[in-house]
């Protein structure tokens, strides 16, 4: 990383300054979405499959809150993980659930909501539950990042109603363009542990480096290991 002056700037100012600035201050730039179930009878064994699962294993994940950066593009998982290295430290807004109670439901969700306005952040928001499946636990998460977002966009809406019907308004006013979701639910197996996670993973371009630099970076790399799972029987599914 560069060496910065007391001011924070880069030697030589200018637009490399203004580049160096925003790296040191951690705006991701692109994100991508990705979930994943583990059973195993170990707790930290099923926590450690659906992190394979959701093909993140491999991470030094940090989890965060809840803000989609200004300008973060949203990218397809199967891009992001070949741009991810083995043991990188990598920032995420994680939902997480786990049970070992015999056909207990179990959902984790992560939901987003976007202005229009592409210099203005969004939200995202983490959503767990007991006895709720996909649709409800996705559909409450959405709810509450758009929920989250209009409230500092001064946008008015009536929490009676239902959220597609607010979900439509919004839109339809213009001010919220995006609101997605990423769920995963599991029913508890019998003798084991059911964890579940959805999570929204950050990537940070790498303007301090030279083109050169980022190419010998890159030499031979292929993209994320994804470890096979430590209970065989569960089955991948596609990304």
């Amino acid at each position: 990383m560069p060496r910065t002056g007391a001011s924070g700037e880069a030697p030589g100012g200018g637009a490399n300054s203004n580049r160096s600035r925003w790296m040191l201050q951690l705006v991701p730039t692109r994100a991508f979405f990705t979930k994943g179930v583990g059973i195993h009878k170990e707790y930290l064994a099923s926590f450690e499959d659906a992190l394979r699962d959701a093909g993140i294993a491999a991470l030094n994940v940090v989890t965060i809150s809840s803000i989609m950066p200004p300008g973060c593009k949203i990218i397809p998982k199967s891009q992001g993980l070949k741009e991810l290295h083995d043991g990188q430290v990598a920032f995420c807004v994680m939902s997480r659930q786990a049970t070992n109670e015999y056909r207990r439901m179990v959902a984790a969700s992560v939901g987003v909501a976007v202005p229009s306005d592409p210099t203005k952040f969004g939200y995202l928001s983490e959503y767990h539950a007991y006895g709720v499946n996909d649709q409800q636990a996705g559909d409450y998460a959405e709810d509450l990042a758009a929920s989250m977002l209009a409230t500092t966009m001064g946008l008015k809406f009536d929490s009676s109603k239902a959220w597609n019907e607010r979900k439509q308004e919004w839109k339809l006013g213009g001010e919220i363009v995006t609101t997605r979701n990423v769920t995963q639910s599991a029913e508890g197996p019998k003798d084991m542990w059911a964890t579940v996670i959805a999570a929204c993973v950050f990537i940070f371009d790498n303007w301090q480096l030279s083109p050169e630099q980022l190419k010998a970076l890159n030499v031979g790399h292929t993209g994320l290991r994804v470890p096979e799972l430590a209970n065989p029987k569960q089955k991948r599914p596609k990304a």
